[in-house]
């Protein structure tokens, strides 16, 4: 099924729904977007699945609370909200993914490079040129994306 057309299959406004359940649908949609992307979602994108005037502020004001005291939490980041897991559990994703022994072998400048893409994102290099006063290579931008540790997104006009 093409996007457009999955696009007017779904109900947003969900009319046939008492109040109280169809806020609560809106949320489950919510959440079910963010679980399913491994990047942030931005508000636009959470809005195109629930009833229009709805407030995707509010709707993520409840998930929030709906959400405490769970192993995982919703961020803000960047532009976007995601789902990702409590700081509390580190540990534990740790020892279950055996990934304790993985040394990345980054220098402290390579670190400095993905804090500010972390921290600014998205970002591009002409952006990271202003942070950093010098041009950062294409080969350690490249090894960082070998290594899975940034992506590219759509190129800058």
């Amino acid at each position: 099924m093409a996007k457009d057309d999955a696009d007017q299959a779904l109900d947003r406004e969900l009319e046939d729904l008492p109040q109280d359940l169809r806020w609560r649908e809106w949320m489950r949609r919510i959440e079910a977007m963010l679980f399913a992307s491994a990047s942030p979602v931005p508000r636009e994108d959470l809005a195109r699945v629930v009833g229009q005037g709805v407030s995707v502020d509010l709707l993520i004001d409840d998930l929030l609370a709906d959400l405490e005291g769970r192993s995982f939490e919703l961020a803000k980041v960047a532009s976007g909200w995601m789902l990702r897991s409590r700081p509390a559990y580190a540990t534990v994703i740790r020892t279950a993914a055996d990934v304790g022994d993985q040394d990345l072998d980054l220098r402290e400048y390579d670190v400095a490079v993905l804090a500010a893409i972390a921290y600014h994102q998205p970002i591009t290099r002409e952006g990271l040129k202003d942070i950093f006063g010098k041009e950062i290579s294409r080969d350690l931008i490249g090894r960082l994306h070998a290594r899975g540790l940034i992506g590219t997104g759509p190129r800058s006009p």
